[in-house]
C-alpha cells in the first residue's frame, strides 16, 4: 500500500436524475478507502446539464468550466432528462458534457466491458456466450460528427433540412490509436479497428492511419478490421473475441452501449476520458429520471468510475481495493433492482455503496495486517 499523504483537488457535477444518488455512494468509498491509506480530496461541486438550465439557463457555467479546469479530476453523474426536451442546440444539457470533454481536451474515452461468472446469468444473452468476456472500448471523444461542422437545421421551400459533418484530421487518429495500442499491449496484444469504410471516406482516414501506424510503430500487436456493423454483430454473437477496440466518437458511442447487454445492466460501465491534464470520470448509464430518489438505482458504475480516478491519479493501491470490494459485493449476490434475480439480495442504493466501502476497508485492514 502507497502511505503517502496526498491532498488531491475534485469537481463533483452530480448532474441531473440519478446523477446525485450515485455520486453519494462514489464519494461514500472513496472517502473512506482514503482515509486508511492516506489520500484526501478537497471538493468542489458545481452544477452541468439540466441543473444548470434551471439555476443558470446554461448546460455549462463559467463557474463550472472554471473549477473544472483547477481540478487533478472531475466526477460526473449524469445530464439530461424529459424535463429538458424542450431545449434545442447547444441549450441542450447534453450539449454541456460536450462541451466539458472539449474544453478538458479529454479525447480519449476508455470503457472496460467485463462479465465475471457472477454478473454471466444476469445477462441477455446465453450465460456461456458472455461469461469471461474483459474487453476495453477506446473511443475518441472530441472529434467526429458530434463536432464537426458545419452542423444546422435550417428551413426550405420544401421543408426542414439538417445535417452534421464527420470530420477527422489524420493527428486525431494517431492520438487516440496511440492509446488504444499501448492499451493492447498492457492486456492481449491485440487491437480491432472498428469503421465503416466501406461508405465513408472519413473511415477510409481512420484505416490508413491505423494501419500505416501499426506496420510502422506496433507491428508486435494484432491488428483486426471491422465494419461497425460487423462489430456489433460479433460484440451480442462471441465477446469474448474481443480484447481492445478503437473507434470514432459516434461508432464508440454506440458500440459501448451495446456492449452493457453483455453484464446485463448499463448500471456496470464505468469510463475514464483522459488526454489532458484533467481526467474525467463518469458511468456509462444516463439520468434515470424515473427512479430518481427512489433509492433503485445501481452506484456500481459510478463507483468503478471513481475507481479509474483512483488509478489517474497514482492510486492504484487503493483503486485495485475498490474494484475487489465491487467484485465481493456481486460475488455475494448483492444486487440493485436492475439486475437481481431469484436468490440474489434486493439493495437500496445506499445499502450498495455501504456494502462496498465495508468491504473495502475489511481489505485494507487485512492487507496491513
Amino acid at each position: 500500500m502507497d502511505t503517502s499523504h496526498k491532498t488531491y483537488a475534485l469537481t463533483t457535477l452530480p448532474g441531473d436524475g440519478i446523477g446525485p444518488e450515485v455520486m453519494r455512494e462514489a464519494l461514500r468509498v472513496v472517502h473512506a478507502v482514503g482515509e486508511v491509506v492516506g489520500y484526501t480530496f478537497t471538493i468542489t461541486e458545481a452544477l452541468i446539464g439540466g441543473a444548470a438550465l434551471d439555476a443558470h439557463d446554461n448546460p455549462f457555467p463559467l463557474e463550472t468550466q472554471n473549477t473544472c479546469l483547477a481540478a487533478d479530476a472531475v466526477l460526473l453523474g449524469a445530464v439530461g432528462g424529459p424535463k429538458w426536451d424542450h431545449h434545442v442546440g447547444d441549450m441542450r444539457p447534453e450539449s454541456g458534457l460536450l462541451a466539458l470533454r472539449k474544453l478538458l481536451g479529454t479525447y480519449a474515452n476508455l470503457r472496460p466491458v467485463s462479465v465475471p461468472e457472477s454478473l454471466a446469468s444476469s445477462s441477455p444473452l446465453r450465460s456461456d456466450i458472455v461469461a469471461g468476456t474483459d474487453l476495453l472500448i477506446v473511443r475518441e471523444l472530441t472529434g467526429g460528427i458530434y463536432f464537426g461542422e458545419p452542423k444546422n437545421r435550417e428551413a426550405t421551400e420544401e421543408g426542414e433540412v439538417a445535417y452534421n459533418t464527420m470530420v477527422y484530421s489524420t493527428e486525431e487518429i494517431r492520438r487516440i490509436t496511440r492509446i488504444a495500442m499501448q492499451w493492447a499491449r498492457k492486456r492481449k496484444n491485440k487491437l480491432t479497428l472498428v469503421d465503416k469504410a466501406n461508405v465513408l471516406v472519413a473511415s477510409q482516414l481512420w484505416r490508413d492511419v491505423v494501419r500505416k501506424m501499426h506496420k510502422e510503430e506496433y507491428s508486435d500487436v494484432e491488428l483486426d478490421v471491422l465494419y461497425v456493423d460487423n462489430a456489433a454483430m460479433q460484440l451480442v454473437l462471441a465477446p469474448s473475441q474481443f480484447d481492445v477496440i478503437v473507434t470514432s466518437n459516434l461508432f464508440g458511442d454506440i458500440l459501448s452501449d451495446l456492449a452493457a447487454t453483455l453484464p446485463g445492466s448499463l448500471g456496470m460501465l464505468p469510463s475514464a476520458s483522459l488526454g489532458g491534464r484533467t481526467g474525467l470520470f463518469e458511468p456509462v448509464h444516463g439520468s434515470a429520471p424515473d427512479i430518481a430518489g427512489q433509492g433503485k438505482a445501481n452506484p456500481l458504475a459510478m463507483i468503478l468510475s471513481a475507481s479509474m480516478m483512483l488509478d489517474a491519479l497514482g492510486r492504484s493501491d487503493a483503486a485495485t481495493v475498490v474494484r475487489n470490494a465491487v467484485q465481493r459485493v456481486l460475488d455475494e449476490g448483492y444486487r440493485t433492482g436492475d439486475m437481481w434475480k431469484e436468490g440474489c439480495t434486493l439493495c437500496s442504493t445506499e445499502e450498495i455503496g455501504k456494502r462496498v466501502t465495508q468491504y473495502a476497508v475489511e481489505e485494507i485492514g487485512s492487507l496491513a495486517a
